[in-house]
């Protein structure tokens, strides 16, 4: 590999971490994270995440660098539109849902396949663009295989740093049941009002309404 090609590497590595931590997708891993009893079922949740959209990326991004083709604004709009429906389900089934009934392995396994899922659409939502900076910084399709696998190596420890930190409160206050059910109440709200807004400015803002109704 050519020092060029290394440096791109380790600037995608750092914009993995950092897009790993971009609101809507902190907010919707928040509503998985804290239902782990231990930190480190935490700390997984935000690996399988990374895992979720890792695979999304890889599968979507290496099929249109191939074609050499391109996802329309429409498209783009109307999967990241489907985020906001994702982040306001999550948000009133934490509101919603009482105690889970579910044991500790039938738990982790949950919160493991659900933060996989969530990582999946968020991939799903956020391909074209990572495509297109993929593209615009390498030269042939072994380079933009390995920079997208570097990418999601970075949005895995990002990931991973955030549900070990927002898992800490969930699992010192455990044992108060007053405490950890108003902290998942809050999550839940926040995911439920900010998948509200991310679909407001999608479709009124950013016009998607306008675009689906011609």
């Amino acid at each position: 590999m050519t020092i060029s090609f290394l440096s791109v590497l380790f600037l995608g590595l750092l914009m993995g971490i950092k897009h790993s931590l971009e609101p809507d997708h902190v907010i919707a891993v928040a509503t998985v994270a804290g239902k782990g009893k231990k930190l480190w079922i935490s700390t997984l949740t935000g690996v399988f995440w990374g895992i979720g959209h890792t695979l999304t990326l890889f599968i979507v991004g290496i099929a249109i660098i191939l074609l050499k083709g391109g996802i329309s604004a429409e498209w783009a709009m109307s999967l990241e539109f489907l985020v906001g429906i994702m982040l306001v389900y999550f948000g009133v089934k934490s509101i919603l849902t009482k105690k889970e009934q579910l044991q500790d392995t039938q738990l982790h396994q949950h919160s493991y396949v659900k933060s996989t899922f969530i990582g999946f659409i968020h991939g799903l939502a956020g391909s074209a663009a990572m495509v297109l900076l993929t593209i615009s910084t390498v030269n042939s399709v072994w380079e933009s295989i390995i920079y997208i696998l570097v990418f999601g190596v970075g949005t895995i420890l990002g990931m991973m740093f955030f549900t070990t930190i927002i898992g800490l409160p969930f699992v010192y206050s455990r044992k108060n049941i007053g405490v950890s059910r108003s902290l998942t109440m809050l999550t839940g709200a926040v995911s439920f009002g900010f998948g509200l807004y991310y679909m407001y400015n999608l479709g009124v803002n950013e016009g998607l309404f306008t675009i689906w109704l011609k």
